[in-house]
């Protein structure tokens, strides 16, 4: 199976671009080899090289390409696969924009002239070529810092420690995790994440209640995340409980009882944030609507959870236009090494910031994640990386301090 991958990277400052042809002359023989063509293209600063061969050809070179110390910041733009190549069977050829014409890469006697391949403007080859001569996606560097530029400090509590006791008959438990803006070291608002009665997984929760009643023990659980909150002392911060749509369908005057539950707890409805999930196709969005009003109605704040990963996705956005929509972890794992996935936040950015609704992107793990997407223009974050969920309380939030 012929492999095609394509990805950019950044001349690192300890590799001089002299040797750039020395070292592309080392690399031909094997590429050849290992039956693996292509073309790299250099513009002073950064890489894109074109990878064309068998699946497990490219993919042993590139793990080799991503541990290379003389370029750093390795994106993966594109993996395809085609009946043939787009490149005469060379190793490889080195084409220095800062020396030759663009257009010599088109002109270059290692493209087959066909009318399969010919490199036109309807190749997605092509298209990437040209865009990295263009230049125009440099402006994502902009603004963004390295990840050792930063030192993460936990601070003391934002609350007290809480260890409450759980009630007769309680049937679940919630762990705090909270939704921050890093660079204004502040709280936005805290998520109350559903566990079992032992403190186990939402799914061990949901998997314990026959089907016909789901729906039902999933409104009437907030009941206990409002009372937690309460006990907790939150004062005016936001309190964000995760929903499955139909539940607010399902439950005759499911609002109603939600708005009880909030006044029960000494809350008030604009302090709480309902995140619609996408783990459940709406059957009757005609009624969903009309509860989506009423919350809007009572103060009630809305989000799209886990956003990518679902049934919804844009059609729900069409329908209605949440408060704060969150991306979700899937897209943001690795995002600063995955092409794609940078695109598609990009996409979510333009069109929320067209919208007015706030981005909040969830998962993130690493400083290198969080580094991209805060110079991309995420201000809200939630993951591991600033704070683990502690059940029946708020932990520790690490901000992220610049080093002197």
């Amino acid at each position: 199976m012929l492999s095609t991958l394509i990805y950019r990277s950044r001349l690192t400052a300890g590799f001089s671009p002299e040797h750039l042809p020395l070292l592309v002359s080392k690399s031909q023989q094997k590429n050849e080899n290992s039956q693996v063509t292509g073309v790299l293209l250099f513009d002073g600063t950064h890489f894109l090289q074109v990878l064309e061969g068998p699946l497990e050809s490219v993919n042993w070179l590139y793990s080799i390409i991503c541990n290379d110390p003389r370029h750093d910041s390795v994106v993966e733009l594109m993996r395809d696969y085609a009946p043939r190549r787009r490149f005469n069977n060379l190793g490889m050829e080195l084409i220095d924009l800062r020396k030759a014409e663009q257009s010599a890469i088109f002109q270059s006697p290692m493209i087959p002239r066909s009318r399969f391949f010919d490199l036109s403007g309807e190749d997605r080859v092509y298209k990437f070529i040209k865009s990295f001569m263009a230049g125009d996606w440099k402006t994502q560097f902009t603004h963004r810092t390295e990840p050792e530029d930063w030192t993460f400090t936990p601070d003391n509590r934002a609350f007290g420690a809480v260890s409450v006791p759980l009630s007769v008959g309680q049937p679940c438990q919630f762990a705090f995790q909270p939704i921050i803006e890093p660079l204004k070291g502040k709280i936005s608002s805290l998520e109350a994440l559903i566990r079992s009665p032992s403190g186990g997984s939402p799914q061990e929760y949901f998997g314990a209640i026959p089907p016909n009643k789901l729906h039902e023990a999933d409104l009437y659980s907030k009941a206990w995340a409002f009372a937690l909150a309460n006990k907790i002392g939150i004062g005016e911060h936001k309190i964000s409980i995760n929903l499955l749509p139909m539940s607010l369908v399902m439950v005759p005057n499911a609002v109603n009882i939600l708005l009880e539950q909030i006044a029960q707890n000494g809350l008030v409805p604009e302090q709480v944030i309902v995140e619609v999930t996408e783990d459940e196709v709406i059957s009757r969005f005609d009624a969903f609507q009309i509860a989506v009003r009423e919350l809007r109605s009572a103060g009630i704040g809305l989000a799209i959870d886990d956003f990518g990963s679902g049934f919804a996705g844009l059609s729900l956005l069409t329908r209605f236009q949440p408060d704060k929509l969150k991306i979700d972890r899937s897209i943001v794992s690795d995002i600063h090494i995955h092409g794609p996935k940078q695109a598609i936040v990009h996409a979510i950015l333009n069109c929320c910031a067209a919208l007015e609704i706030s981005v909040v992107a969830e998962g993130v793990e690493k400083v290198e994640e969080w580094c991209w997407l805060e110079a991309a223009g995420v201000q809200r974050f939630q993951g591991f990386l600033f704070a683990r969920p502690v059940l029946n309380g708020v932990p520790d939030v690490s901000w992220p301090q610049r080093r002197v």
